[in-house]
């Protein structure tokens, strides 16, 4: 393989690895957060409405975090597969306190 072809793979990885940060971050990152949000207004004390804009606040930091966290992993790969873990385990926890009947 000459260099120049090499060149040309290298930044072809780097910018899908780029893609994948991006897709992350964005709708990733506000789908992870929406998770949070139902799971957190489903488990936190107190009436329905403040637990609902008490998870929301928190949903905020959460989006940020993710986006934050999608461009400082090692790889686009580890940044997506932690979240995608995040949101599983949002989601977990949404369904559970759905299966149980309702808010715990």
């Amino acid at each position: 393989m000459s260099r120049v072809a090499a060149g040309r793979g290298a930044r072809w990885r780097h910018r899908g690895d780029t893609a994948l940060r991006v897709f992350v971050a964005m709708p990733g990152g506000y789908a992870v957060a929406s998770l949070w949000a139902m799971a957190l207004a489903r488990v936190l004390p107190g009436g329905p409405a403040q637990a609902a804009v008490a998870a929301t606040l928190v949903a905020f930091a959460v989006c940020a975090v993710t986006a934050m966290w999608a461009f400082a992993a090692r790889s686009g790969w580890r940044a997506f597969w932690t979240v995608a873990l995040a949101g599983l385990v949002a989601g977990a926890i949404t369904w559970g306190s759905i299966l149980a009947g309702g808010r715990a």
